[in-house]
């Protein structure tokens, strides 16, 4: 009986070692996430929190079998993409055009999922949205045409515009690329189209104060970092001069901006868990296709509406997916 009992305790004695050692043994994934926004982002924060629970739900967990550098700047996304390239990761998620260019030049083989890019083909991202091709795949947020919607609303919700200052960042693509697509349909919509912005916040302010000085103006805010990084600012000064404005993300319009018309920004850093996880278990980004939005939704913000003494026309507010009071 005794012999029986000290066998089965050496036995178990014996497995916890070995279970602790397959505990130990377990590979850990390494992954790189570039952010161009400074780390006290509110939203940028909320959006990489969901891309953790997301990755935890597939079974990738930070300190048992999942490490995440991060990188948050503003500035110099080269010096943050060649820190990340140099740590041997297994995959990085980037956000927006400028983070992924930067990440382009410093590797042509380690995996990259982008999330908040305009336009990757022209960009040179990708070969096709359907065949990527190379290193990098991702989620575009819109295509070039959805920006001639936010001339479409603006005009809707202030039938009085007819000049338009465009808030853009003219030194990446896509704000190229979008102030293009507004431009294509100005004339049809009789509207006067004025470039703002620039590249920092002084731009921003001396523009669009500038702008103002006319009558009848309105806002549209193209997406680019420039412009998330500075939204409180732009939606400070469109509420100052009185100027209606439309924004590319509801976010805008949660923090205080009159209107939005856009896709679901927490949405794409869910889609881009699951391309990490299957890049994590052996697929390639040039078999992962580009995918974009099947959905925009439009936001209205009655509080900002009133504060400029706009009234909001009842069939605009019928149409709302969300209108925040």
């Amino acid at each position: 009986m005794r012999r029986r009992t000290y066998l089965c305790l050496l036995g178990g004695a014996a497995t916890v070692p070995l279970v602790a050692r397959a505990q130990q043994s377990e590979r850990r994934a390494r992954i790189g996430v570039l952010m161009p926004v400074s780390s006290d982002n509110s939203n940028a924060q909320a959006r990489v929190a969901v891309f953790v629970q997301e990755l935890q739900k597939r079974g990738w967990s930070e300190g048992r079998n999942l490490h995440i550098e991060y990188r948050w700047t503003t500035g110099d996304f080269r010096k943050a993409a060649t820190e990340l390239v140099e740590l041997n990761l297994d995959v990085i998620l980037a956000t927006a055009t400028p983070p992924v260019a930067a990440l382009q030049q410093a590797t042509r083989t380690l995996p990259i999922v982008f999330v908040m890019v305009a336009d990757p083909v022209t960009s040179g991202f990708v070969a096709s949205l359907a065949r990527p091709g190379g290193n990098i795949t991702g989620f575009a947020n819109f295509e070039y045409g959805v920006a001639g919607k936010w001339l479409e609303l603006l005009k809707d919700i202030a039938a009085h515009v007819t000049r338009v200052g465009v808030i853009r960042d003219p030194v990446i693509t896509s704000g190229v690329g979008q102030f293009a697509a507004i431009q294509s349909v100005a004339s049809r919509f009789g509207v006067e189209l004025t470039p703002l912005g620039g590249r920092d916040a002084k731009d921003i302010e001396r523009t669009i104060t500038e702008f103002s000085r006319g009558s009848h103006g309105g806002l549209i805010c193209t997406a680019a970092p420039l412009t998330l990084d500075n939204r409180e600012l732009i939606i400070s000064l469109a509420a100052r001069h009185r100027l209606p404005a439309v924004y590319p993300f509801r976010f805008f319009v949660a923090e205080g901006g009159l209107s939005s018309y856009g896709p679901d920004a927490i949405q794409f850093y869910r889609q881009a868990a699951d391309y990490v996880d299957r890049i994590l278990k052996g697929e390639k980004p040039s078999e992962l296709p580009v995918q974009t939005p099947t959905k925009h939704e439009l936001a209205i913000n009655l509080k900002a509406a009133k504060a400029i003494g706009l009234a909001v026309p009842p069939t605009l507010l019928a149409r709302a997916d969300e209108v925040i009071e």
